[in-house]
């Protein structure tokens, strides 16, 4: 039996009644307004960690004489009813030693049978039951690293950024890794886990040895979507569980960070196969390549809270292949980043300018305008924290391809609190110049105020230069300005809302970022009420909301587009999900431009109107996935939408998912037509934590392909792994008119690579 003894329990109810919270003392109620005051509030004090008096080993077991002297922590239950009782009991330790953080955790369960683990990918969540702690560990109120364990011994890892909030776009980075150890057991009391978390894997900063940082431990039982947390938090916020803000302040005593260089090699080697159109245009000319690679990454600690990292040739191939995605607006689509070197801290570099666009997109380094790998000749990265300033700089050069010249690619970044923990001001400067001479260079400010409890305003404004052109028109600075300001309130609970207008000039063009369009004043709002039910109702929340928007071209001074979108949704106390919207849109079409490049519209005014229904069965559920369905008018003809992807674990050593959409689109007035289909299946298979599998086959329709991704990996430890992948590209109709008769595969390669990673 894995049970702590009756003196540690005592000191853990100590340890609540000193924080001024009590597991199930506070009941969920459906009048709950909004605010954090309706729930409670834990207390500000900061609480000392237990600092080890034994050794402890590592095997999941937390039985040691050590453990003795560590108190529980107190754990309320965060979802799906706030407050109510625990169904499960829950054990957890924190305490450290010099060198590393341990924690501890036991998940008692009363039908261990019932405890999900389904997956042994790393990095992937399958519908498991969890433990995790969340560390702000430069202790901002706005990142942190967020470690989980599965039953299984099953590590993921990833960043916070932005407190949390998804304002800025995602807040979570799941490509983020760090070393760390963890063991775990299963028996049939339940199951347990013990992670071992070096310092060095964390930036902080310490104080002659004091180290204070920000601390949420949480488990999640999958069978009944319940979440219990420490401290308590309320599900004000959309991932109240993991905000940084909402963390409580932890210290410990005699921690110095050490400075430990990873130095990590590749090699690789292959074959690749591609197909050219020849310079007559009369075929292709296939051939085979021999493909040899060798890099180097080194990462190094350079003080106790600033990392740098170099790159040398850099090889991203063992990258999971982007996502298909059928275009049908007249906007660029978005993909986002996976590599691991841009990962680190990736939210500091985050400076977003409104919807998806943004300063800097780290996609514009090493990858062409089609999507294709250009060579990085190396690059450096410099992250971390000093006092209240967050630091940030990164430069990589690549190497001249095909038209492409040889490239220079620069961001410096510097964010600092500022009146309160809650509120920032920073500026960014990022710069990418060719060896033909060319260069443009983008300069922004930024500043996010938290003016009174939830109330959040936001003020930025980025402005581009460019070489001047004998034959460029004349430029002022609000012409090459982009300008957004926002005020909301970040609450979950009640009523909440956001109004932001946003300018951008007709000559803002950030060669390093991200934009839809330019030349346009946006104004945006978003309003929304949520209930929190009864403990008795079915239902955990219902949310009506509305959000509308309106483009105004710069120049023109007329409306380029608008919307008016009012959506109901229901969130059941499992965690399935069911959104209705209506979506009514305005727009202004000047030039033709083209359905995922096959169906034009034609210019016009068109106003169009759309229904669409949305069910999520919830990412706890063996059966993951969901189903949506649109229909209505589209510009001047109709369209109807089906999508669904559900993914099935048969155990834990295998899954399915396929995801199948449909668009069909009819222009019956002027006999245009398009049927867009988008197929995928993957498979994804594991013997064990270190040997995996992964097979991703994806069909569209629209360019007559199917591309394949299959990847096998050996994950010895930590930064040291063999990976085999296979790609390619098959062309499914292969005769096109007024073309050469296309070759079967557009290109193919297979790869073998492995990684290995020093510590010194």
């Amino acid at each position: 039996m894995i049970k702590s003894p009756r003196a540690t329990r005592l000191a853990s109810l100590l340890v609540g009644v000193s924080l001024g919270s009590a597991p199930g003392a506070i009941a969920q109620d459906s009048s709950l307004g909004g605010g954090e005051e309706s729930f409670g509030a834990r207390s500000p004090a900061p609480m000392p960690l237990t600092r080890l008096s034994g050794s402890i080993v590592l095997d999941g077991r937390p039985d040691e004489a050590a453990w003795q002297s560590v108190p529980l922590l107190p754990v309320t239950q965060y979802a799906p009813v706030f407050g109510a009782p625990l169904t499960e009991e829950t054990e957890i330790q924190l305490a450290y030693d010099e060198a590393y953080l341990y924690v501890a955790g036991r998940m008692y369960d009363s039908d261990p049978g019932g405890v999900r683990s389904v997956t042994l990918s790393r990095d992937q969540y399958r519908g498991d039951d969890l433990f995790s702690v969340v560390l702000d560990t430069f202790n901002d109120n706005e990142s942190a690293l967020w470690f989980t364990a599965s039953p299984s011994g099953v590590r993921s890892d990833r960043s916070v950024s932005n407190d949390g909030e998804w304002t800025n776009g995602s807040a979570m980075n799941d490509n983020w890794n760090a070393h760390w150890d963890l063991a775990t057991v299963w028996t049939e009391e339940g199951w347990f886990a013990e992670m071992r978390i070096p310092f060095s894997s964390l930036g902080f900063q310490d104080d002659g040895g004091h180290v204070e940082m920000g601390l949420i431990a949480y488990r999640f039982i999958a069978r009944k979507n319940e979440r219990q947390t420490f401290p308590e938090i309320p599900p004000t916020w959309r991932m109240g569980f993991a905000k940084p803000s909402q963390g409580q302040r932890v210290t410990m005593e005699g921690v110095y960070a050490s400075k430990p260089a990873y130095i990590t090699p590749y090699l690789l080697g292959g074959v690749e196969r591609s197909a050219e159109l020849n310079v007559a245009e009369t075929g292709y000319d296939v051939t085979d390549d021999p493909i040899t690679e060798a890099g180097l990454d080194v990462k190094y600690n350079v003080t106790n809270n600033l990392t740098l990292d170099v790159t040398v040739n850099p090889d991203f191939g063992q990258v999971e292949a982007d996502s298909l995605q059928v275009n049908l607006t007249r906007f660029s689509l978005f993909f986002p980043e996976k590599r691991q070197f841009f990962q680190e801290r990736s939210g500091l570099f985050s400076f977003n300018t409104g919807g998806i666009s943004r300063l800097f997109n780290s996609r514009q380094i090493g990858l062409n305008p089609l999507g294709d790998p250009v060579r990085i000749i190396g690059g450096v990265r410099l992250v971390g924290r000093l006092g209240s300033t967050d630091i940030g700089f990164l430069n990589m050069q690549t190497a001249a391809q095909d038209l492409l010249p040889s490239e220079n690619f620069g961001v410096a970044r510097l964010r600092r609190q500022v009146f309160n923990p809650f509120s920032t001001v920073g500026g960014m400067l990022t710069t990418r110049a060719d060896m033909d001479g060319d260069w443009g260079v983008t300069a922004g400010f930024d500043t996010s105020i938290r003016v009174l409890g939830d109330e959040y305003v936001t003020l930025k404004w980025a402005s581009t230069f460019e070489r001047e052109e004998a034959d460029s028109p004349a430029r002022t600075l609000l012409d090459a300005s982009r300008i957004l300001a926002r005020w909301e309130r970040r609450n979950e609970v009640g009523f909440s809302y956001s109004l932001e207008y946003v300018h951008s000039g007709q000559q803002y063009l950030p060669r390093l970022g991200f934009v839809l369009r330019n030349d346009f004043a946006n104004f945006r709002n978003g309003l929304q009420y949520q209930w929190f039910q009864s403990a008795s109702s079915i239902l955990r929340t219902i949310k009506l909301a509305n959000e509308a928007f309106v483009f105004r071209r710069g120049t023109l001074g007329t409306v380029e587009s608008a919307a008016i979108t009012p959506s109901l949704e229901f969130e059941t106390k499992t965690g399935r999900s069911l959104t209705l919207r209506l979506e009514n849109t305005y727009e202004s079409v000047l030039e033709t431009f083209f359905l995922s490049g096959v169906t034009p519209v034609v210019p016009g005014e068109y106003w169009f109107h759309q229904g669409t229904a949305n069910l999520d069965l919830g990412r706890n559920a063996l059966l993951r996935g969901g189903l949506s369905v649109r229909a209505g008018s589209f510009y001047d003809g109709w369209r109807a939408g089906f999508g669904g992807g559900p993914t099935l674990s048969l155990s834990r050593h295998f899954e399915i998912g396929a995801g199948y959409e449909l668009n069909a689109i009819r222009f019956p007035d002027r006999d245009e037509e398009l049927n867009a289909h988008l197929v995928s299946f993957k498979v994804q298979g594991a013997l064990d934590i270190h040997f995996s599998a992964a097979a991703l086959l994806q069909y569209n329709s629209t360019v007559d392909q199917v591309n394949a991704n299959v990847r096998f990996r050996y994950h010895f430890r930590e930064g040291s792994d063999l990976w085999l992948v296979f790609n390619d590209a098959v062309n499914t109709e292969r005769d096109v008119l007024d073309r050469p008769r296309l070759p079967f595969s557009q290109g193919r390669n297979l790869m073998l690579k492995y990684t290995y990673t020093f510590i010194r």
